[in-house]
């Protein structure tokens, strides 16, 4: 009878053990809080969810403050759009407030919401393709909320980095520079084809320049050296008529100043003899005047021997 009563006992210990261990298990890798306070909110997004589940995470800048509750489709025939609202779970005892002179305790959730809270979809791994909820403050994206859609609490959306680089890559017009780099590759593969038959004669005619100007300015480099040996004759000429014209100069320089000085006293003498008061003038002026009677005499004598040439035989009676 005790046997059977130890046997019982120790069988009971084992099963509540095991139940202990089981549900500490769930417990753990459940991520279930029996003894936490939650709260339920909304989320609604109307871009894709690809890769968010039930039971997915929701953090706020790395910290996990809940879990995605359930994943619903509703469509609004009034603006003919689909919206996915999330319920998600709030942990509320892993969110505190610091303790300030009023000793609050808690902050209400449209407080949050006022100061810019924002719920982004955020991608956990490329590989697995799985994501999760990220909250985070961001006044700068204004609060969208959907009453018709949700009656919960609801936690405004923001794009996330990837849902923004998605956006920004469907914008780009892949067709249009799909096309212009087909133009431009047949553009270069024609610019090849013409390189690849005109660049051997290009080359030939290049190579044939080269060497006729190499030519051409051994030419000119030869002349150039001739011309030098001429010119260097050429002055040399130069410098010795210049050094005998300036010998000549310094010779005929004494017999220019002679002359120039011999000029000087006849150009004074003539000066003195022109003077008013010169006698040599007053005796050329007599000269002259004699002269000039004289002159007058004879065209006299010219004038009678015109009228009467016998004057010259007979001359003139008395």
């Amino acid at each position: 009878m005790s046997e059977n009563t130890n046997r019982k006992t120790q069988i009971g210990i084992f099963v509540v053990l095991g139940g202990v261990l089981l549900l500490f298990i769930i417990m753990t890798f459940g991520h279930l809080r029996l003894f936490s306070k939650t709260r339920d909110v909304a989320v609604v997004f109307q871009n894709s969810i690809s890769g968010l589940s039930v039971g997915a995470p929701v953090n706020f800048r790395g910290v996990k403050v809940g879990s995605v509750k359930s994943i619903t489709l509703h469509f609004d025939p009034q603006d003919r759009k689909a919206y996915i609202p999330v319920v998600i779970t709030l942990q509320t005892g892993q969110m505190h407030v610091v303790k300030d002179r009023s000793d609050q305790q808690q902050i209400s959730l449209q407080a949050m919401i006022d100061n810019g809270l924002r719920a982004g979809l955020n991608l956990q791994s490329l590989v697995t393709g799985q994501s999760d909820i990220e909250l985070d403050f961001d006044k700068s994206v204004p609060a969208m909320l959907h009453p018709r859609i949700t009656s919960l609490p609801e936690i405004p959306v923001r794009l996330s980095t990837m849902e923004k680089l998605k956006n920004t890559l469907e914008q780009i017009p892949i067709k249009d520079i799909s096309q212009h780099a087909d133009t431009a590759l047949l553009s270069i593969t024609a610019l090849s084809n013409s390189l690849h038959q005109d660049l051997p004669g290009l080359i030939a005619s290049v190579k044939k320049t080269s060497d006729q100007s190499q030519e051409t300015i051994q030419t000119a480099t030869e002349t150039i050296k001739d011309l030098r040996t001429h010119l260097d004759v050429t002055l040399e000429k130069m410098d010795k008529l210049l050094d005998t014209g300036t010998n000549q100069l310094e010779m005929r320089s004494q017999d220019i100043h002679k002359t120039l000085a011999s000029a000087t006293a006849t150009l004074e003498a003539l000066q003195d003899i022109l003077s008013a008061r010169s006698v040599d003038r007053a005796n050329l002026d007599a000269a002259l005047r004699d002269i000039a009677a004289t002159a007058s005499s004879l065209r006299g004598f010219a004038s009678d021997v015109e009228r009467n040439p016998q004057l010259l035989l007979m001359g003139r009676h008395p």
